[in-house]
């Protein structure tokens, strides 16, 4: 019994109680851009970026592309990039995920969607290529912390009992019959959400001949999810204002 009490002193409060104004600490979030001008001629930060995310004139940040590495932040010379802590990132196209200065990305409310799956949605996750990461921050979803399933919303294991196909990893070759399979599986009416920079844009690996986005072209995304990985807080904020749920 002691030996428990310690465990959980030790721990603290580990239950989210309200997932909608909790701000996860240390977290590199919502990218903001400040109006200050750039250096004449300086493009160090495009230049710089691993996956190509940052546009030059205006200056902008494509969240399916970034991967949060602050580094843009770090070596602006004009201090333009400030990560905050804010975990709303979604958006329903990748425009709306571009976040500019004074521009924010956001998630509309999609009527039909939130009449059917309001009160219950059963979602299938599948890793098309994924390094585990945007994979262990969904399963963190169903644990104490952050419960989801509070909302009416769970995963279930065979894409049959599916409403929503969860797609992360950057779609490979090796994984589109397995990507067919579970989409074939589920029953209308359905909706695929991409979730993470790889999934989203292909990431770090954009480009690569190992790769094939095709299904994507099909079964176009009704959610993009952006981060490397995405904290569950993200994903959260995201399906919640997709089904109108406050």
């Amino acid at each position: 019994m002691l030996r428990s009490l310690r465990v959980r002193l030790a721990q603290g409060r580990q239950f989210v109680p309200d997932l909608r104004t909790a701000r996860p600490a240390g977290f590199r979030g919502r990218p903001e851009i400040s109006a200050s001008p750039c250096a004449a001629g300086c493009t160090v930060c495009r230049e710089e970026c691993p996956t190509d995310a940052i546009r030059i004139d205006p200056v902008a940040i494509d969240l399916g592309r970034c991967t949060f590495c602050g580094l843009c932040e770090e070596i602006c010379p004009s201090g333009r990039f400030t990560f905050t802590p804010d975990p709303r990132l979604a958006a329903r196209t990748p425009e709306g995920l571009i976040v500019r200065e004074g521009v924010q990305p956001a998630v509309a409310r999609d009527p039909d969607l939130a009449r059917i799956f309001g009160r219950s949605l059963k979602l299938r996750q599948v890793s098309s290529g994924g390094c585990n990461a945007c994979e262990l921050e969904l399963n963190a979803l169903a644990n104490v912390n952050f419960d989801v399933q509070r909302y009416g919303i769970e995963w279930v294991a065979s894409p049959r009992h599916a409403d929503g196909l969860v797609l992360t990893g950057p779609l490979t070759a090796n994984m589109r019959d397995a990507v067919r399979l579970a989409w074939d599986a589920m029953p209308d009416p359905r909706f695929v959400v991409s979730v993470g920079a790889c999934a989203i844009s292909g990431g770090l690996y954009r480009g690569s001949p190992t790769l094939d986005r095709t299904f994507l072209g099909e079964a176009r995304p009704v959610l993009l999810v952006p981060g490397c990985p995405p904290h569950p807080l993200t994903f959260v904020h995201a399906i919640l204002d997709l089904l109108g749920v406050r």
